[in-house]
């Protein structure tokens, strides 16, 4: 079999050698399909002792969810570290409610605390598999490639040519988001008639 390693970044040829195969699938790489066939299914209860109860959960918190998921949106538009500072997020959100679009971004983001880390694309964060991906101000990392190489198409927005990000673009603009968002939101609008 082959095996995704190290965020994507290497795949591992490996054999199984255990009686029992136990095969996990990355998400977004196989589309879900009915197959039919049968499968038995056996009650198990665990046997448990007192030390195997040493940490529990006592409680649920759900994660804030003001949009749409990051893991189920259509279109998703992030932005990194090149949007500068917490407000500067705005022309990102601006976008992203024009399209109907989730919010995303990168790592640095969450680390600097101007968002959430659910709102995180990376292999620390959310992967995602959108038909259209568009990160703005992020560099490329291999951790936030990892996450959103599902996407099918991606529109990097950057001012910096040879930013990675940009080899792995269908589509670029090399250009600062805080210009090039404005003037692609004040189009639809146009275009709308808004």
């Amino acid at each position: 079999m082959t095996r995704i390693r190290w965020g994507g970044s290497l795949l591992e040829e490996a054999a199984i050698h255990a009686d029992r195969a136990m095969l996990t699938v990355a998400p977004h790489t196989v589309a879900a399909v009915q197959t039919g066939g049968t499968a038995s299914v056996a009650s198990f209860t665990p046997e448990l002792d007192a030390a195997d109860l040493a940490v529990r959960a006592v409680e649920r918190i759900p994660a804030a969810t003001g949009g749409i998921s990051l893991a189920e949106a259509r279109v998703i538009v992030s932005g990194g570290r090149g949007v500068g500072y917490e407000a500067g997020f705005a022309p990102v959100v601006e976008l992203a409610g024009l399209l109907g679009a989730a919010v995303g971004c990168s790592r640095a983001v969450t680390i600097s605390g101007w968002r959430s880390h659910t709102d995180q694309v990376g292999q620390t964060g959310t992967k995602i598999a959108p038909d259209l991906y568009i990160p703005c101000g992020i560099s490329g990392a291999t951790q936030h490639m990892a996450g959103c190489r599902a996407s099918k198409k991606i529109l990097a927005i950057n001012k910096d040519p040879e930013a990675p990000i940009m080899s792995a673009a269908d589509y670029a603009v090399i250009g600062d988001l805080h210009q090039v968002l404005p003037a692609i939101s004040a189009e639809i609008r146009r275009v709308r008639g808004a």
